[in-house]
């Protein structure tokens, strides 16, 4: 396989954010409720240059939450540590900026760029792309009230008709923002149609900081198509690293020498989600890395076509223990002979729905 030194790949060198050298040109966008410590950890481990933590709110009132706890826990993370902030008022957005490097940030990343209604409601996130001053008060509050790199994750802007990303772009830079990842649709697009990058080219070729493609990117050649078109320093991987966290790792070879990294064996992808398995109920106890883990298995069982009895089975069972024993069964038979092409994996040799039910009655006995 072709090998390249660790400041650059065949594209060139390799971005920095402030006096962190990246290490590939592949991020984990941040998603609430999805890239907690462990999955950053995961994302890191398959070689995300950065896994930046969910949205936190500016509030910091809402800090003693166990959801505000879980999503500032960051002790575990791998250098650069990265703390996402959302909200709508300069003052309580600096505020936060510097709680989070308190707390060990080494980046504080700032989102307008998320869509959801509840978010929007309170004038945070993409909401903000429709009033430009008070953008530009924000993103001064927060650089001039830490000494750490303050990096944007945006969208091209409100609706079709408020496309302001290059306005946005060159507000961020002049204000000092280190680097600039942008989605490529609007708010009112949500995650509707197809993300668009002639934009995204544009503010690259009229910045001189950083800047990151985010949206649709989901294999290892839509990453490096985008990289082409844009002219982009890297992008970030969001949807697609659910339940297949492992392309990560394709993306990041590929986009480094054009070559793939040797296909996962069966026995790795379930070693794989065993140990996120683990890591979710470790990280939340019981109750709450229940539901956690059923969030993920899902996605993973979607991804190595596991069949739809066996996981309903699965996501019903009520206990961490439960939930570790039949997984440990349903994904051992798996089948997975390739973790980079989901779609040439065979049908797998799964448990009977009978014997999946046996196995449930048995767990809940247990428990």
């Amino acid at each position: 396989m072709t090998t390249v030194s660790a400041l650059q790949d065949r594209r060139g060198p390799l971005p920095r954010i402030g006096p962190y050298q990246l290490t590939s040109r592949v991020m984990l966008s941040p998603m609430a409720g999805i890239t907690d410590a462990p999955f950053r950890a995961l994302a890191r481990q398959f070689g995300a240059a950065m896994a930046a933590s969910e949205m936190t709110t500016a509030d910091t009132r809402l800090w003693h939450t166990a959801k505000s706890s879980h999503r500032l826990d960051i002790d575990s993370d791998a250098e650069p540590r990265v703390v996402q902030i959302a909200g709508s008022e300069p003052d309580a957005m600096a505020q936060a900026a510097q709680a989070v490097v308190a707390r060990g940030a080494h980046i504080v990343d700032i989102n307008m760029g998320c869509p959801a209604k509840k978010v929007c409601k309170k004038l945070a996130g993409s909401a903000l792309l429709q009033d430009i001053v008070l953008v530009e008060d924000i993103l001064t509050a927060v650089v001039g009230a830490v000494d750490v790199p303050v990096t944007l994750k945006t969208r091209l802007g409100w609706d079709e008709d408020h496309q302001n990303i290059i306005e946005v772009a060159s507000i961020a830079q002049s204000a000092g923002i280190a680097a600039l990842a942008i989605h490529g649709r609007t708010r009112a697009c949500r995650y509707k149609g197809h993300a668009r990058y002639e934009l995204i080219s544009a503010v690259k070729h009229a910045l001189d900081i950083p800047v990151f493609a985010n949206g649709d990117i989901d294999s290892a050649q839509k990453a490096q198509a985008v990289l082409d078109q844009t002219h982009a320093d890297g992008v970030l991987i969001g949807r697609a690293t659910q339940g297949m966290p492992w392309i990560l790792r394709d993306i990041s070879c590929f986009i480094a020498t054009g070559e793939f990294p040797t296909p996962l064996l069966i026995d790795e992808t379930h070693a794989i989600i065993r140990c996120h398995l683990d890591a979710v109920h470790r990280f939340y106890g019981e109750r709450r890395g229940v539901l956690m883990g059923r969030k993920h298995l899902n996605w993973y069982c979607k991804r190595l076509g596991i069949a739809d009895d066996i996981r309903r089975v699965l996501l019903s069972l009520p206990s961490s223990t439960s939930q570790r024993e039949l997984a440990e069964k349903v994904f051992a038979g798996s089948g997975a002979a390739s973790a980079r092409a989901p779609e040439r994996v065979q049908q797998p040799n799964m448990l009977s729905w009978g014997m999946a039910n046996r196995v449930r009655e048995q767990q809940i006995t247990k428990t």
